[in-house]
């Protein structure tokens, strides 16, 4: 398998003259390093539900997602080994500096690498292929392999917490 790109590229479909068409194809530029060797680009979101199909939401990069209220937001992560980022291992769970929390319900896709979900009571390992469906639990991810983790990750608003 080809390992994926560290800049996604983006294909948008659309309706040009009554006719299903590419609207626009291109490397994202929406991409940062919130942490070395981190890198996150979110590639689309929406704002309402139904979706409104020809407008587009420009949200901000962040380090931890900022899903749109009654929203979507889809996002291309690249996570380091735990090393690479200062990260000790040998903490507790709850202790690990990238633990968050979002009011979403979360598809979670590991596409290259292998990773471990840490939630407060437990922790899963990971392996590409695998799918976790996350909802609204305080999180975070710990890559304790050498090579990065890619996960592709479709964030959507929920009205309230497990």
């Amino acid at each position: 398998m080809d390992k994926f790109p560290t800049i996604p590229r983006r294909i948008v479909t659309g309706i040009k003259n009554g006719k299903s068409a590419v609207v626009t194809d291109q490397q994202i530029d929406n991409v940062s390093e919130h942490f070395p060797g981190l890198i996150i680009s979110d590639i689309w979101a929406t704002d309402s539900m139904p979706v409104v199909l020809n407008k587009s939401v420009v949200v901000e990069n962040t380090a931890f997602p900022q899903t749109p209220a009654g929203g979507t937001y889809f996002r291309y992560v690249s996570i380091p080994p735990d090393k690479d980022l200062g990260i000790d291992t040998g903490q507790s769970r709850t202790a690990h500096p990238l633990f968050h929390q979002t009011d979403t319900i979360d598809y979670i896709i590991i596409a290259q690498g292998e990773i471990y979900l840490l939630l407060e009571e437990a922790e899963v390992r990971l392996k590409a292929g695998d799918i976790v469906i996350q909802q609204a639990t305080n999180h975070a991810w710990s890559n304790r392999s050498n090579e990065p983790c890619i996960q592709l990750a479709v964030l959507i608003s929920a009205a309230a917490k497990v």
